[in-house]
């Protein structure tokens, strides 16, 4: 293991210092470090929904939270702050990928990534990417992706950002960040805890979440040097601690805990010289969990992965117009676990990116990834996008793509069922978007389609056993639409609407049932409008029945509901850089869950103060 990291290091920095001593020409000052600039220039043909910080403070800390109530996505959660899963264009949650400054953070154990273990406090910028990106971003972008950035500036400052919020169930949430720069250093630090008893009462329903209590604290480090006009060296790293107490469905179940340590490590170094870019990134990422069948015993199983991610990227501007990438990336994982054992995988892969603006109203890119190892076939991947602008009012996208999700850890190697002969899931798909906007108004309407084969489903063997096999074939296609509008009233306030709604029909080909946990209609809005320091904000969040039975057994469907939060805030101190305010959540105190037999809370309240200075 470590031969294979020294290696791969060596690798790198032999390919930094020949892109050093090649530089002959002078280029412009590097204003900013963008850690995900993939996400920037290759996602032509498919939409990019950003999420600001003004947003992110007025949902709960969690990214299950902010994307829920802001992105056309799909969440099943057991109950408050417990598993979340995602669910993209219909598909599941382990063909979703996250990505943390450019580097995929999906457990290597169940191929997901819970969203209730990522503070959403930790990032500058969140984005969502809707369709697949398998040729950038690798394993598990099928459905989409979800991006989450810290960006790093040179321009001199020193700002702080503190932000305090204690509410019902004797909840917690307190956040501070510190950005600076000076000179040729640029930092950014921040810190966040997030706890909670959790032991509300169930809404019109006799019952109290028990055993629901947990907390988490988040820490994010971003440091760049540039050490002249061509080379910048940048640091990230993350550490998430966080403990789960699993809430009962009946008081006479043992009580169960759940803990977490996730640490990310992220190393570039940036150069430039005359028309080429070359990026090397070294990231070592370690996953820790472990579980507590009873609370009152020690005993617990868990799993460790450690994963080392040697990655160089090098670009070529061939005019002011046309742009080459080719993206070389190796990744070894050791993994052990109570029931895995301990083994080992190594994955090699090799990508081909263009972009082409060819006119002010025309761009178009297209792409190529292999991926070599020994652990399962896989196959080519392509996409290709493009985007015309016909006139101010009306452009269209349109982009194609095979992507994959690779057997994970648990579909290998869990202890006499672990199939070794997994084929990695594929996907073929297509989307068109259309893009509207007239005055303060922009429209986005999308219409996609995504055929996948080898499913992996966990299936009963004829002595009983469940393995992973490679069974489904699944089609799901849909609309989704995303709004808004900002409007300046001058001496009358200002007012910003903004909403998403998403079709979904996800189905397996054979029974031609939709998939369980995959609502047809999901529909969001957020209204806010500010008057000189006085802010009134409200949010919906509008979820259709689900089926909680593969064979769509009406008697067991999740009712829809519609849960609406009301905020209300005071920009007060000279400069009104400081706030305070309260929030209602579930304003009419509706009744609903989104997996079976796990409710969540009803109406519930909370107060802030956001300083910044």
């Amino acid at each position: 293991m470590r031969k294979l990291r020294f290696n791969l290091l060596l690798m790198l920095v032999l390919l930094q210092f020949s892109s050093v001593f090649a530089q002959q020409d002078s280029i412009n000052v590097l204003d900013e470090v963008l850690i995900d600039a993939e996400l920037k220039v290759f996602s032509t043909g498919q939409l990019v929904q950003t999420i600001s910080d003004s947003v992110t403070k007025k949902n709960r800390p969690t990214l299950t939270s902010v994307l829920n109530y802001n992105t056309p996505v799909y969440f099943k959660e057991n109950g408050l702050g417990m598993v979340s899963s995602p669910s993209f264009r219909g598909t599941t949650a382990s063909q979703t990928a996250v990505l943390w400054n450019g580097i995929n953070i999906n457990s290597q154990f169940n191929g997901q990534t819970d969203f209730n273990t990522i503070n959403a406090a930790g990032y500058d910028e969140i984005a969502v990417r809707g369709g697949g990106g398998s040729v950038v971003y690798g394993t598990g972008a099928i459905g989409g992706t979800v991006h989450l950035n810290t960006n790093l500036s040179f321009r001199e400052k020193l700002e702080n950002d503190i932000f305090v919020q204690y509410g019902s169930f004797n909840t917690l949430d307190a956040r501070y960040q510190v950005k600076g720069a000076t000179g040729d250093v640029s930092f950014s630090v921040s810190g966040a805890r997030n706890n909670s008893d959790n032991d509300y009462e169930y809404p019109q329903n006799e019952g109290e979440n028990i055993n629901g209590q947990f907390y988490n604290n988040n820490l994010s480090v971003g440091i760049a040097y540039r050490i002249n006009s061509r080379n910048t060296f940048s640091f990230y790293s993350e550490l998430f601690d966080g403990e789960r107490h699993f809430s009962l469905i009946r008081p006479s179940e043992t009580r169960t805990k759940y803990q977490d340590l996730n640490i990310r490590n992220l190393l570039e170094w940036e150069s430039k010289f005359s028309r080429f870019t070359s990026s090397a990134k070294l990231a070592f990422l370690d996953e820790n969990y472990k579980y507590f069948a009873n609370v009152a015993s020690e005993n617990f199983t868990f799993g460790e992965a450690e994963t080392f991610i040697a990655k160089h990227e090098f670009k070529y501007t061939a005019s002011d117009n046309l742009q080459l990438n080719t993206v070389l990336t190796n990744t070894h994982t050791v993994g052990e676990g109570s029931d895995l054992g301990e083994n080992r995988r190594n994955i090699f892969s090799a990508a081909f990116l263009l972009k082409h603006w060819l006119n002010e109203k025309l761009s178009y890119e297209a792409g190529i990834r292999k991926e070599i190892t020994k652990n399962y076939d896989s196959p080519v991947l392509f996409s290709a996008g493009a985007n015309y602008q016909f006139s101010e009012f009306y452009g269209i996208k349109l982009n194609a793509s095979r992507n994959f999700r690779i057997p994970t850890y648990n579909d290998l190697y869990w202890s006499s069922s672990g199939n070794l002969d997994l084929a990695a899931e594929t996907s073929l798909q297509g989307e068109i978007g259309n893009r509207f906007s007239w005055q303060d108004v922009e429209l986005n309407v999308t219409a996609y389609y995504i055929d996948i084969d080898n499913m992996i489903r966990w299936l009963p063997g004829s002595d009983g056993a469940w393995r992973p096999e490679n069974e489904d074939e699944v089609q799901t296609y849909g609309v989704e639409g995303v709004l808004n509008w900002k409007k300046d009233f001058r001496n009358y306030g200002f007012l910003n609407l903004a909403g998403t709604y998403a079709f979904t029909v996800s189905e397996n080909k054979q029974t031609h049932n939709q998939l369980i946990y995959v609502p047809y209609h999901k529909a969001t809005a957020a209204i806010a409008y500010s008057y000189k320091r006085l802010e009134l904000d409200y949010q919906f969040l509008f979820n259709g029945e689900v089926y909680t039975r593969s064979d769509n057994d009406s008697q067991y469907n999740l009712e829809s509901y519609l849960v609406s939060n009301l905020g209300a805030s005071y920009r007060f101190g000279a400069n009104q850089n400081y706030r305070m305010g309260a929030r209602v959540f579930n304003l009419f105190n509706e009744a609903y869950e989104s997996v079976e037999n796990r409710w969540m809370p009803g109406i519930n309240f909370s107060i802030y103060l956001n300083l910044n200075f």
